[in-house]
């Protein structure tokens, strides 16, 4: 019987708050939106992004360190999470390191890729953090970030080497999302991985076809 409890426990949780993790995951394109529509230059992006980082370096101190709690931690938080940096803290420094480390052709598409391919794939998978994703859940993670990362790409190099910098980015974060790398036993969260390995295939695509 305590098995069959502590089984419903984390299922119940998980459909409580995986949607909300969601929809904060996919408004991480809110960096991004002002530069793509005019509003911000990309030098103020990077700005934004330097500042958003620094909040969170800040919020997570006052988490882990001085044990600041509330509401919106503990719902949106994961239970492993509970004393361990948490996966927003980890998004926002892979969003924030492409944006400022990258170009632009390169950081846009890694950024879209976490920001709204990850959801995605949230949405369509079941497994544990530590487990590989299904073959659909790479297939739907790959199309999507395909489709994200093609304008920038294209506009940036052309349809050549557009198109291979494209698929070759979308793998990479296909993978990082869909095979969780194991470090000394635990998962290593792939709000951390997804925007380098994007980057990696990105710039791979764009210098062997460029």
């Amino acid at each position: 019987m305590t098995g069959a409890v502590d089984e419903e426990r984390p299922r119940s949780w998980r459909e409580r708050v995986e949607l909300e993790r969601r929809l904060v995951h996919a408004a991480g394109v809110g960096f991004l939106v002002p530069y793509l529509i005019g509003w911000l230059t990309w030098t103020e992006t990077r700005l934004l992004l330097g500042a958003g980082l620094v909040v969170v370096v800040v919020l997570e101190f006052l988490r882990l360190v001085v044990g600041l709690d509330h509401a919106v931690y503990r719902k949106l938080t994961r239970p492993y999470e509970a004393d361990s940096v948490a996966g927003y803290a980890l998004y926002m420094l892979s969003m924030a390191g492409a944006g400022i480390l990258l170009p632009r052709p390169v950081a846009i598409p890694a950024m879209l890729m976490l920001a709204l391919g990850d959801p995605v794939s949230g949405a369509l998978g079941d497994n544990a953090a530590d487990e590989p994703k299904r073959p659909v859940v790479w297939l739907a993670m790959f199309l999507t970030c395909l489709a994200l990362a093609l304008p920038f790409t294209v506009a940036a190099a052309g349809p050549t080497a557009g198109a291979a910098a494209a698929v070759l980015g979308a793998l990479g974060a296909t993978v990082a999302d869909g095979l969780p790398p194991i470090v000394r036993g635990y998962p290593v969260d792939d709000n951390l991985t997804i925007p380098p390995a994007a980057a990696a295939g990105l710039l791979v695509g764009f210098h062997l076809v460029g």
